[in-house]
């Protein structure tokens, strides 16, 4: 039988409450980081930073989420999740005033440090929550809550616009955002789910938790290195492939980056019933599938038949056919993870494999296009793209496989 906290758990309004906490957790922390963004050239203009110190600082706070992650994901192992965020989702959106306020580029180093700290502390405990969530709640629903994340991003892109069109300074709106934030996710972590399968006396209710094997892990590692470095190629490559490849006007150009982002804001808010309806095999393969059609007509946007002018129409369709199959990718390979029964470890490992994914996927695609052109560089993620539609479900197959195979339990005392 039961305890009544474990009863409680599942009860359809604890469940609500927690998912809204875990909504607006996803929208603060994608308003803070937006917020950063799009202040960026504000902070390198108050401190006359050149683009290679701009790059470094950006690069810093990357290497140091993903260096954070591993602890992240130990510390929730060890005090459940809903304590990690509860510790650090706060604090992790105030340390944004660090770098509001530093007062050099050294200072604005140690400061893009403890933001990226913040960002690790984040990213793994808000990704492990939701797939905790999801478990209990027995159906899809992770993907949007990255499609909440998105929305929090364009919503502080766009309120950072519209201040300083009134005349705010950069840094006085990132203090702003710090502290609203702040308490923003502290009041988002008070419904958040009590610990899985835990009775007032610290027992056991027997949640159904355990050990992926090496070789799956780093299967899920790669397909989730990928997924982020088919993102990265639109996210860094979009606007430029527009311009340089297919000298689209300056006013139209960073459109093609806009196609691709609404594309994957509305795909994630609506991922969850097409992976219900699917399945997560299918759903990795028609994502796949979907992200590599939108590459394949980007590379032929320039060719002859589409030309300068049929070009730029024929690549947005690209762009929003990419954007559309990449929305999912990820949040599959998150729910995988809990289907399968993973620890917050084990979440943590998907975060740092797109953390990795953006740190090499500019490089890597950059590196490609110096030496080549852009469209070669694009080849990279198309072939991803490829690659997660083909290897994608084979893997999901034999992370899930195993509970599927496993006979019903007897024992009454495991399914109460």
């Amino acid at each position: 039988m039961p305890t009544a906290t474990t009863a409680n758990t599942h009860d359809p309004r604890t469940l609500r409450r927690a998912r809204i906490g875990v909504f607006a957790g996803f929208a603060t922390s994608g308003f803070v980081m937006g917020a950063w963004a799009a202040a960026l050239p504000g902070v390198g203009a108050r401190l006359d930073l050149g683009e290679a110190q701009l790059g470094t600082t950006l690069l810093l706070i990357q290497i140091v989420g993903l260096a954070t992650m591993t602890l992240a994901g130990r510390l929730a192992d060890r005090h459940t999740t809903r304590t990690l965020l509860r510790w650090t989702g706060p604090a992790s959106q105030l340390v944004l005033l660090a770098p509001a306020l530093a007062g050099d580029y050294t200072t604005l180093l140690v400061c893009a440090a403890v933001y990226g700290i913040g960002v690790g502390f984040t990213e793994v405990g808000l990704n492990a929550h939701s797939v905790e969530l999801e478990r209990r709640y027995g159906r899809p629903i992770i993907s949007s809550f990255h499609g909440f994340w998105s929305l929090g991003g364009a919503l502080a892109g766009a309120l950072t616009s519209i201040g300083l069109s009134l005349g705010l300074g950069n840094q006085a709106m990132l203090i702003a955002v710090a502290l609203i934030s702040c308490a923003a996710f502290a009041l988002a972590t008070l419904p958040l789910l009590p610990p899985p399968g835990r009775d007032n006396s610290g027992g056991s209710s027997g949640a159904p938790v355990r050990r992926i094997g090496a070789i799956l892990l780093a299967a899920m590692f790669i397909l989730g290195l990928a997924g982020h470095l088919i993102e990265s190629g639109a996210i860094d490559w979009a606007n430029l492939h527009a311009d340089r490849v297919l000298d689209a006007d300056d006013a139209l150009a960073p459109l093609s980056y806009t196609v691709f982002a609404c594309a994957m804001t509305v795909f994630r808010l609506i991922g969850d019933p097409i992976r219900a309806k699917l399945g997560p095999g299918r759903t990795l393969l028609w994502a796949g599938t979907l992200a590599f059609a939108g590459y394949a007509l980007v590379l032929g946007s320039a060719s002859s038949i589409g030309g300068v002018t049929g070009g730029l129409p024929l690549a947005w369709t690209g762009w929003l056919l990419a954007g559309s199959g990449i929305a999912i990718i990820v949040p599959v390979l998150f729910s995988a993870i809990g289907e399968a029964g993973g620890t917050p470890s084990n979440v943590a490992l998907i975060s740092m494999s797109g953390s990795t994914g953006l740190l090499l996927g500019p490089a890597a695609i950059g590196y490609i296009a110096e030496a080549t052109s852009i469209t070669t560089g694009l080849l990279v993620p198309a072939a991803l793209a490829a690659f997660a539609a083909f290897a994608g479900p084979l893997t999901l197959r034999r992370l899930l496989k195993p509970a599927d195979a496993e006979p019903e339990p007897k024992e009454p005392a495991a399914v109460a």
